[in-house]
């Protein structure tokens, strides 16, 4: 289980994200964003803690204009959550762990 976390693109957001059993959370994130990298490993610890519960993915913005364009993705990173392919809760920022695993609580 060396890596938890999962790397989705518009190809395969469908079927990985919205048609998931297990609730999701996803990072929307660029490779040149400075806050995304500091989440970064907050965002690849909670995949590890969280696994079987929730899927956790990262979905580079830049590769993926279509799936952050379907999402009004407008600042990154963005953290959204979706449960039974539904916008269950969304985070804009680097936010703290904490933050983030009282949403995934929600969901969970």
């Amino acid at each position: 289980m060396a890596d938890a976390l999962l790397h989705v693109n518009d190809d395969n957001f469908d079927a990985e994200i919205l048609k998931s059993n297990l609730p999701s959370l996803v990072d929307f994130w660029a490779a040149w964003c400075g806050p995304c990298r500091a989440i970064a490993p907050v965002v690849e610890e909670l995949a590890k803690e969280y696994a079987n519960k929730i899927k956790i993915a990262k979905l580079n913005v830049d590769e993926n204009p279509k799936t952050a364009g379907q999402y009004g993705i407008r600042a990154i990173p963005t953290l959204i959550l979706y449960k039974g392919g539904q916008i269950a809760e969304q985070i804009t920022g680097a936010v703290s762990k904490a933050q983030i695993e009282n949403a995934i609580k929600k969901v969970i």
